[in-house]
């Protein structure tokens, strides 16, 4: 057993309104990675109200030396996983399930029959984020299942793609195809290979391209990020809006709503809808 390979990670419990500023201060420390845990997530934080951060470090010695400079009130503790079969103990927690009405997604390894009427996305998330059940995802996912009007035969753009579950599901509920793009390469790879498996693949583009190179206007525009990259990227995503076009943002903070909401200044507000602690952005381009 002494073998087999270690894996060390620094939890901390922090409130919702400082995560980005402790995951940027746990990269500083030396994390190679950092994953967050609230109520909605497949696995869940240790303290309601709070948001665990799991960050992964090279060796013990980094861990701790990480612990002796994070702030005691965040409860810093050390944690080793030993062995490999924790890379899929999640898949247990992933089971079918509805994104928005009559609109399911489910994995590769769990059977399911659709009732009648329902539209079902088989979901692979690998090494992206976006399996569907974070409250983010929902809220983007029942906002399209509710405006298909807006962009039925048309093209969507998904900035920040992830896995490709919002691009996917547009084209499920009547969008003609999707262009998905994300500054990852590994989160494109599993766009693509999500496309495959429900035969979306001729009508989902899906690459690394800048936001700043897309000419292309669309009824639709999804991105669901962060507060802090959503801010900054509010001209490039308002131009990509077609006239009388829909933008959704999300990945936002309730407590961060209005900040956001007051950088597009190029495009109309329309509503705001909560689903726990976060929030979805709905404006629209005028005519």
């Amino acid at each position: 057993m002494s073998g087999e390979p270690r894996y060390p990670f620094v939890h901390l419990d922090v409130p919702p309104d400082e995560v980005d500023e402790q995951s940027a201060w746990l990269f500083e420390l030396g994390a190679e990675g950092v994953e967050e845990r609230d109520e909605s997530t497949l696995l869940k934080n240790a303290t309601s109200g709070r948001v665990t951060l799991v960050a992964a470090f090279p060796t013990r010695d980094d861990a701790d030396r990480a612990i002796a400079e994070i702030d005691a009130s965040y409860m810093p503790r050390y944690e080793e996983i030993v062995g490999d079969a924790w890379r899929d103990a999640w898949k247990e927690h992933y089971k079918p399930y509805a994104i928005a009405d009559g609109l399911v997604v489910r994995p590769p390894w769990e059977p399911y029959t659709p009732r009648e009427g329902e539209t079902v996305l088989e979901l692979e998330p690998g090494r992206a984020f976006g399996t569907g059940l974070h409250e983010t995802t929902r809220l983007v996912a029942r906002a399209i299942k509710g405006r298909t009007a807006s962009f039925e035969q048309g093209a969507v753009l998904d900035v920040g793609c992830g896995s490709g579950i919002l691009a996917l599901a547009a084209i499920a509920l009547g969008a003609n195809r999707a262009v998905a793009i994300d500054n990852d390469p590994e989160a494109i790879d599993v766009t693509r290979e999500n496309a495959a498996r429900n035969s979306m693949s001729a009508r989902l583009e899906a690459s690394t391209t800048d936001i700043t190179n897309i000419t292309e206007t669309f009824p639709l525009v999804v991105a669901n990020i962060e507060a802090r990259v959503l801010i900054p990227m509010a001209r490039d995503l308002e131009s990509r809006v077609a006239p009388q076009g829909l933008l959704f943002l999300s990945g936002i903070l309730a407590s961060q709503c209005d900040e956001v909401r007051a950088a597009y200044t190029q495009i109309k507000w329309v509503t705001t809808e909560q689903l726990g602690e976060w929030v979805l952005l709905v404006f629209q381009k005028p005519a």
